[in-house]
């Protein structure tokens, strides 16, 4: 990774900008074309560095509403439940833990008629029980990670 990928880096964490083409701009406030930015971006995801670029609303200012959730899932049927719970829309964030309670995901959607829907549908196609855990308290936690050379 060279000084251009790090200062692209920090810069699309940071300044990301919002015109119709952003990674031309990007390529302007680094001098370079779109279309190395491209290649610099997929080169960094293709080795891991990156692993999503994408925006990140506050779904309650946007009228939505979400849950965590957690199954007991026996292992050989992981990947058959880990399929039905990805078949709906709003499922993120689904992942493996070494617990009892072994697959955890969150659910996000426009009612929490809509939450109890989905839940019921999951238990009702894999014949196992989602536990859910609303939220009490919203806490959020901006993270940069700064890519100068030398910072830590």
């Amino acid at each position: 990774m060279d000084s251009l990928d790090r200062r692209l880096l920090n810069m699309i964490q940071e300044d990301f900008p919002l015109t119709e083409e952003p990674y031309a701009e990007i390529g302007r406030r680094l001098g370079l074309t779109e279309k190395e930015v491209l290649e610099r971006l997929t080169r960094l995801k293709k080795r891991g560095i990156i692993r999503r670029i994408g925006a990140v609303f506050d779904l309650r200012q946007l009228g939505y509403t979400s849950t965590l959730c957690a199954m007991q899932v026996p292992a050989e049927r992981l990947n058959e439940v880990a399929a039905v719970v990805n078949g709906f829309l709003g499922v993120t964030h689904n992942y493996l833990r070494e617990d009892t309670y072994n697959m955890w995901f969150t659910l996000i959607g426009p009612s929490r008629k809509y939450l109890e829907e989905v839940m019921a549908s999951i238990e009702a196609r894999t014949g196992l029980a989602v536990m859910e855990l609303p939220a009490e308290k919203s806490y959020k936690i901006r993270v940069k990670f700064n890519m100068d050379e030398g910072s830590s």
